[in-house]
Formats: C-alpha cells, sequence, structure tokens
C-alpha cells in the first residue's frame, strides 16, 4: 500500500517545527567484529574441512612403513539469501507536501530496517549457538560438547552454563590453549577477543583492564595499611591473553551468554552475494514514487574452533 495523503496529514500543513523517529543513532556494523566478510559469485559457497594426517609412529627397523589416509570431512555450506524492503508514495502525497525531507526521511528509513536486519541475522548465528535446531556442517550446533572427528571421537566448544567471570574466562582460556585438529594435533590456537550482550559489558571490562584480581576477597584494603595480597595479579590482562579486548553486541538475545574468539582460520563467516543496492522509480499507471532496496548475502560458521562459547547460568 502507498504512503498517502490522510497518513501524512500534518506535513501537508504550515507550522510543522519537526518529524521525528528516524534520526536516532544506528546500532550497526557489529557484525564486523565477529565474522569475516567474503564475496561471493555465485547462489551458495561451500568450505570443506580437509582432515590432515595423524601423530607418526615409531618404525622399527625392517618394518613397512605404516601409511595414512588424508580424508575430506564435512562440508559447510552458506547460502545466500535475498533481503528487500520497500515502499510507495502517492503521487498527490509527494506534491502536497510542504516540506522537502519528505522522501529523504523514508529514505533513511529504509535503510535502517535493512541494516537492523543484517546485525540481527549475524547475531542469530550466536543466539542459536547452543540449539539442536540450527545445525553446522557437522551435523551439530556451533557451541557443543559433541562435535565429531574422524578418529570416531568428539571434541568440545562449549563451555557449559558458566557466567563470565576471571575464574571462568582463565578456564576457557586453558580450555583453547588445549585445542587440537581432527587428527588429535595440537592447533595452537589462542583468544583474540570476547563478545557479550550489553549486560555483561561492565563485567568484561573489569575483567580484561583491571590490573589486580578481580576475584572476590583479594586485593582488600584495611584501615591505614593499604592493600593486602598485593601479589594476585590480574594474570589475564597481564600475558596479554585477549588482545582484541572485548565487544559488545546488542542483539544477543541471552543476556548471560558470551563467546570467545579465537585465531583459527576460517570460522565464522559472511558472504556477500550482492551489496545493498536502492532504487528509485515512478510508476507509470499511478504514479506512485516507488523506492526499493535490496542485498544478498549469508551468515554462518565453517570450523567451529573459531568460537568458543558459554550459556550463562541462566
Amino acid at each position: 500500500m502507498a504512503i498517502n495523503r490522510a497518513s501524512i496529514a500534518k506535513e501537508l500543513l504550515p507550522g510543522l517545527n519537526a518529524v521525528f523517529g528516524l534520526e536516532y543513532r544506528e546500532v550497526s556494523n557489529e557484525h564486523e567484529a565477529l565474522f569475516d566478510v567474503e564475496n561471493s559469485d555465485r547462489a551458495f559457497e561451500e568450505e570443506v574441512l580437509f582432515t590432515g594426517f595423524g601423530t607418526a609412529p615409531v618404525k622399527g627397523e625392517g618394518a613397512a612403513v605404516q601409511y595414512d589416509d588424508a580424508q575430506e570431512s564435512y562440508t559447510a555450506r552458506y547460502t545466500a539469501e535475498t533481503i528487500s524492503l520497500a515502499f510507495s508514495v502517492t503521487e498527490e502525497a509527494m506534491e502536497d507536501n510542504l516540506y522537502d525531507t519528505f522522501a529523504k526521511l523514508r529514505a533513511k528509513g529504509l535503510a535502517r530496517a535493512m541494516a537492523n536486519t543484517k546485525q540481527v541475522k549475524g547475531a542469530d548465528v550466536f543466539n542459536n549457538g547452543f540449539s539442536s535446531s540450527y545445525l553446522g556442517g557437522d551435523g551439530v550446533s556451533l557451541f557443543s560438547d559433541s562435535h565429531p572427528v574422524v578418529d570416531g571421537g568428539t571434541q568440545d566448544n562449549d563451555l557449559d552454563a558458566t557466567d563470565l567471570s576471571e575464574a571462568s574466562l582463565e578456564s576457557a582460556l586453558i580450555t583453547i590453549a588445549k585445542a587440537k585438529d581432527d587428527r588429535g594435533i595440537l592447533i595452537g590456537i589462542k583468544a583474540e577477543s570476547i563478545h557479550v550482550p550489553p549486560d555483561l559489558a561492565f563485567t568484561a571490562d573489569q575483567i580484561l583492564n583491571s590490573t589486580m584480581s578481580t576475584t572476590i576477597g583479594v586485593n582488600t584494603t584495611t584501615a591505614g595499611n593499604g592493600a593486602t595480597n598485593v601479589n594476585d595479579i590480574n594474570a589475564i590482562r597481564n600475558q596479554g591473553l585477549v588482545p582484541g579486548g572485548f565487544f559488545v553486541n546488542h542483539r544477543f538475545t541471552d543476556t548471560n551468554a558470551w563467546f570467545i574468539k579465537t585465531d583459527c582460520p576460517n570460522g565464522a563467516k559472511m558472504f556477500v552475494r550482492a551489496p545493498l543496492q536502492t532504487k528509485m522509480e515512478p510508476d507509470f499507471d499511478t504514479g506512485n514514487l516507488r523506492f526499493k532496496s535490496r542485498e544478498r548475502y549469508s551468515f554462518g560458521w565453517s570450523d567451529w574452533r573459531g568460537f568458543y562459547g558459554a550459556s550463562g547460568s541462566s
């Protein structure tokens, strides 16, 4: 349905000081801290895990060398979605509007809606990261304690229902330091950054940026004696174990969940099939002016080792 004069009655009369509601600041591009962004030139993109070789065994004198098989494992597929939104304005509404900001404001609202959709879809990869209804290429959720590996076992990037704290982050960093590939060989990945909802922003800041330990009961002070337990330093900050700091994502829906991004290649990705395009054209029959925005992209993950996540205690 086109926007007609009845729906913009105030903008047809003199004396209107402002049209508000579309001048808010945008909370956009938060996906860029989570995803590696790549271009795509096809309807879908696929990435396949190559498992490599296992640890080499000892060869006995005169014995035959042992052969191993390197093989393909699971495939992650990214299927481009088309995101589009439009509005139209009647010819009469354009003619009788007294303010030249009419089309500009509506077009800005259209851009805000498109940007919000992108941020929501990006955040939903993590909002649904613990759900068995959203499975990756290996057949389990992004954050799982049962990622299958080629030898028939499983590996784990689910930090369980632990709240964000100095102790839980230390434990998570130890888990990441012990990460292995599908053949059981250490891969040497490290944490890059922490990603939290607004509810955990202050906690993340205190943990990463406090010089001394944030554990309750340490680094206390007594009257006239200053601080006690002064050797209890913040080891995470002291060793620079999270060099990228923390990022707040306002579309994370779980107020207790938190995530660690690692430097593992080919983790979470966004493929851009067609960048944002806008069009404006008149309709010959009605005279309505039509505005349209359209883009195509996909979000997902290839190697689950790119992120470790905790759902929090509640």
